[in-house]
């Protein structure tokens, strides 16, 4: 019976860290160092990750790091997570019945031919991908001014 939990656990896992990538985190390790930077890659098999533009803790600046997945005992996340469903919910109010949320793959399908993620727009032209930038824009710049960002 665990097992057929495991398929997907693995996935939420993998789903989990593909959703870091990009982003602020602080890695910490077995032998008490922590670095923080852009994760920008990782090996799902390994689990060991490349830190861009990291610092140590003592301050030192690094373009790389490479830290062995051995090595990690925790990943932290230092930004807000981008609210896909929210943004997705204010679509809808736009879009009635005409807006898809992919949570897996990080995407909203707007009428079937407008992508958006949480960069913006990344597929569609015309008057409708127009009005759906300045939604997202809005939503972002609301989402901002509530955090004081």
């Amino acid at each position: 019976m665990m097992s057929s939990f495991q398929p997907l656990a693995s996935r939420r896992f993998s789903t989990e860290l593909t959703s870091l990538l990009d982003k602020k985190v602080k890695v910490l390790t077995t032998d008490g160092s922590a670095y923080e930077g852009k994760l920008l890659a990782y090996d799902h098999n390994t689990l060991s990750v490349i830190l861009g533009n990291a610092k140590d803790k003592d301050g030192n600046e690094y373009a790389r790091v490479v830290i062995n997945g051995q090595c990690v005992s925790q990943i932290l996340r230092l930004e807000e997570p981008f609210d896909l469903k929210g943004l997705a919910e204010v679509l809808e109010r736009h879009f009635p019945k005409m807006v898809v949320l992919h949570e897996d793959a990080g995407i909203i399908t707007v009428m079937d031919r407008i992508r958006v993620s949480e960069t913006g727009v990344i597929e569609g032209s015309g008057p409708i991908a127009d009005r759906v930038k300045k939604i997202y824009e809005d939503f972002v710049a609301s989402k901002a001014s509530q955090t004081g960002k």
